[in-house]
């Protein structure tokens, strides 16, 4: 049974870094895993994506500022690391998983963290 549960939001100035991690149980060598986040007035969008071969992608207003990546030491934690964050990366911040290959739509993910807060405000 997959449950995912993220965790690491909070405040931080422009500028500033966070790490956000999500807690994989049930989730093998055979799924994607993405973060995705829902902005205040906007649609929720996929920043980050990992498949299964270890290949990371990621949404062009992210690039090069967030990484996602796999805790190898315990095998079902992910990371969303975000560096030189701006305000219009505030939103909520979900972990999604499906089995296969990454899509970039949101309707195409079977699983999903609850969600952690990120604000980036001065």
């Amino acid at each position: 049974q997959e449950h995912l549960v993220d965790s690491g939001g909070g405040s931080v100035q422009p500028g500033g870094s966070l790490t956000l991690s999500c807690a994989a149980s049930g989730v093998t060598d055979d799924y994607c895993m993405a973060w995705f986040r829902q902005s205040p007035g906007k649609e929720r969008e996929g920043v980050a994506y990992l498949d299964f071969f270890g290949r990371d992608t990621y949404a062009d207003s992210v690039e090069g500022r967030f990484t996602i990546s796999k805790d190898y030491s315990k095998n079902t934690l992910y990371h969303l690391e975000m560096n030189s964050l701006r305000p219009e990366d505030t939103g909520m911040y979900s972990c999604a998983a499906r089995r296969g290959a990454c899509y970039h739509g949101a309707d195409m993910y079977d699983y999903w963290g609850q969600g952690t807060q990120v604000a980036v405000s001065s």
